[in-house]
């Protein structure tokens, strides 16, 4: 997981990397807000019932992950469907470029689209990057649920009980396994997974890169790391997906920095 949990797509390796952004509770109270305005958006759009609402059981269970009181989830499932009165979220996508063709995928929600956009645009350009036409890079990734299971679980036995439950893919990314589902399947897989006596980090939907860009030296990295962390401080911004990757030797030069 990326700062502010902000998930970063196709490189989870990218976890052992933490970049400090200030007091720790300021950064949890922004990580809540943004949880629970997912939750709000998935009762909105899909109703409040956990078993019919995929979305809603995974942004659910990720509040949960995260530490959010079980009392603020369920106002916020009731503000989604309008047993209590709420703020009228939109979903919206922005796409960009961030220095050496790396392609960015933006997730949103807002309650004033134009005022996004514009501040949206801005951060892109302050931190070296270039909003793009829609519809520019978005056919570059794909949307999926994924499970992480701590690096230490045994492979064949994580295999076995992921792709018995319907998991696409197993790969190991860093100090995880990267478990990728279907979205509607996300929860059942991670359930499958739990009753197998396989521990979960984490579960989320996400969108993952096709194909991934290179980054091959420390300053290139730092340049596309520059343009997430800022969309990511952005409070409207839900998740900041990108098609790169870096190797290993420069993952470390970058975690003494």
């Amino acid at each position: 997981m990326w700062p502010g949990g902000i998930e970063v797509s196709g490189h989870s390796k990218w976890a052992t990397i933490k970049h400090k952004k200030g007091a720790a509770d300021k950064a949890r109270g922004k990580l809540f807000a943004k949880l629970i305005r997912q939750v709000e958006v998935a009762a909105r759009e899909g109703g409040g019932d956990l078993e019919s609402n995929a979305t809603l059981r995974t942004m659910y269970q990720k509040a949960r992950d995260n530490s959010v009181p079980l009392d603020t989830i369920e106002r916020a499932i009731k503000r989604g469907t309008g047993e209590l009165e709420g703020v009228n979220y939109e979903q919206v996508t922005y796409e960009g470029y961030a220095p050496h063709g790396v392609a960015m995928f933006v997730d949103v929600l807002t309650d004033n689209r134009n005022r996004t956009g514009a501040e949206i645009r801005s951060v892109f350009t302050r931190a070296g990057g270039s909003l793009a036409e829609p519809g520019a890079v978005a056919w570059q990734f794909d949307r999926k649920g994924v499970v992480l299971v701590p690096g230490s679980a045994d492979e064949d036995q994580v295999m076995m009980a992921a792709l018995e439950a319907g998991a696409e893919d197993v790969v190991a990314e860093g100090e995880v396994w990267r478990v990728t589902t279907d979205p509607s399947d996300t929860i059942s897989v991670r359930e499958a997974l739990e009753e197998s006596g396989i521990e979960v980090s984490s579960t989320d939907l996400t969108y993952l890169p096709q194909n991934v860009v290179e980054l091959l030296s420390s300053g290139e990295a730092a340049q596309v790391l520059a343009v997430m962390d800022a969309l990511d401080d952005h409070d409207d911004v839900q998740g900041v997906y990108a098609n790169f990757d870096v190797p290993d030797q420069v993952l470390a030069e970058l975690a003494k920095g």
